[in-house]
């Protein structure tokens, strides 16, 4: 279990390498929604997601050699590593699937990862990346399944706390679990935590119906990063005991999202940055009359030609 100590050691770690994103408070009863909606906008997070928190904390708590880091992703874990060690001064090498978007391959390249295209799926790209850690002796970063990581992301869990006082409820994207384990170790029973997930890659959904982590089939609008086969062992105890709650969303309401974000408040949200607003805009997660639900906007990393304006 992550302790609110190793969070706010993370925090403190951290702080001078990460952006403090700002709190979007959206007037009373926005998209028609009887509730306070406060967007996290960690879509302005450095390379364009909640990633480089615990991309840092790892890095930084971590002794690396010349091998440097080693990371697999499905595009936004990978482009937070490879940013993390070229602000550290470390070499970095990527693994990520051939599903990953142009976009974020062209992203690792700006931070001067060595890149390897690899496998159908992120858990194939995994396996490879370990066995070139093996070889090299570069310093593993787990994209969710590493205390360091876990802390990091919790670090966003303390920072929207700082910023909006009195929220009933949060609704988190999930993939491989890395920042709904963080958060929830965060704010741990004070907030109702609430599981987004698309249908096409109901992850953590099915592992909290089975009682244990399975392995899903994955796909969909974004499983470039929420198409995680199986989430972490060690954020499914902190999502066991205070995710209140888990729901699925269809790709046709991420996409709705998405538009609605872009046409609303011109802001651009990647498939999973979308998914938590997408159970809140279709009615999937029904808040209470004047709840305060925090929603997080975790990636922005769209792929322009294909978006859905």
């Amino acid at each position: 279990m992550i302790s609110r100590t190793e969070i706010q050691d993370a925090g403190r770690r951290i702080a001078t390498h990460v952006r403090r994103t700002p709190v979007l408070a959206l007037e009373e009863k926005a998209f028609g929604i009887d509730a306070r909606i406060f967007f996290k906008l960690e879509c302005l997070q450095h390379t364009g997601s909640f990633k480089p928190r615990g991309a840092f904390n790892c890095i930084l708590s971590s002794k690396i050699e010349e091998a440097g880091v080693i990371a697999a992703s499905g595009g936004n874990h990978g482009a937070a590593v490879a940013y993390a060690a070229h602000k550290l001064g470390h070499r970095a090498e990527i693994f990520v699937p051939v599903i990953t978007p142009k976009n974020k391959v062209d992203r690792l390249k700006q931070y001067c990862a060595a890149i390897n295209i690899t496998g159908n799926s992120y858990s194939e790209a995994l396996a490879a990346s370990k066995e070139r850690a093996l070889e090299t002796g570069a310093v593993a970063v787990h994209a969710y399944d590493d205390a360091r990581v876990l802390a990091g992301q919790g670090t966003l869990g303390m920072e929207l706390e700082e910023q909006v006082r009195g929220l009933d409820s949060v609704l988190i994207a999930v993939g491989g679990g890395g920042l709904i384990g963080g958060m929830a170790a965060w704010y741990q029973e004070r907030v109702r935590v609430i599981a987004i997930e698309p249908e096409r890659a109901p992850t953590l959904h099915k592992s909290l119906a089975a009682g244990q982590v399975v392995d899903v089939d994955t796909g969909g609008v974004a499983a470039d990063s929420l198409g995680a086969r199986r989430v972490g062992e060690l954020m499914f105890p902190i999502a066991q005991r205070f995710v209140t709650q888990s729901l699925l969303v269809s790709d046709e309401r991420i996409t709705e999202a998405q538009r609605a974000l872009w046409q609303h408040l011109r802001l651009i949200a990647e498939p999973g940055g979308a998914t938590a607003f997408a159970a809140l805009l279709s009615g999937v997660y029904k808040p209470r009359p004047g709840e305060r639900v925090g929603v997080v906007l975790c990636g922005s990393n769209a792929e322009l030609s294909t978006f859905p304006v």
